[in-house]
């Protein structure tokens, strides 16, 4: 099975350590505006999701959630969670460790793509 969204060895060390520090936790991908379009890692009472969030996998054993319009946009795409040095600017839980997610993608080879509408038409049986 396809993933959605995936991470790199470098965002699970920091997912690990930042569950360390403050126990559970989840991310929401944002569509931009304020956050800039970030993978933004929240505690799971700082964020309410709603009914227009779709929850596209877990990474790190955390779950990873997107607008349902962003999801629009980005729904061809593997979402790789990634790491960067620097502050990203967000209201990230990683803001104070010099440090920030990123979210890099790659399109779906027509075979995943095809896997992954069969997954979700399954899922609606």
């Amino acid at each position: 099975m396809v993933k959605r969204v995936i991470a790199t060895d470098e965002a699970i060390a920091l997912i690990d350590q930042l569950k360390a520090e403050h126990g559970e936790l989840m991310f929401h991908q944002s569509g931009g505006c304020c956050d800039n379009s970030a993978a933004n890692c929240y505690l799971p009472t700082d964020l309410t999701i709603g009914p227009y969030d779709i929850k596209l996998g877990e990474v790190g054993g955390v779950p990873f959630y997107i607008g349902k319009l962003q999801y629009e946009y980005w729904k061809h795409t593997q979402l790789i969670l990634d790491v960067i040095e620097g502050h990203g600017g967000t209201f990230s839980l990683e803001g104070s460790t010099g440090k920030a997610f990123h979210t890099r993608s790659r399109l779906f080879t027509d075979d995943e793509w095809r896997s992954i509408e069969a997954q979700v038409f399954s899922d609606l049986s």
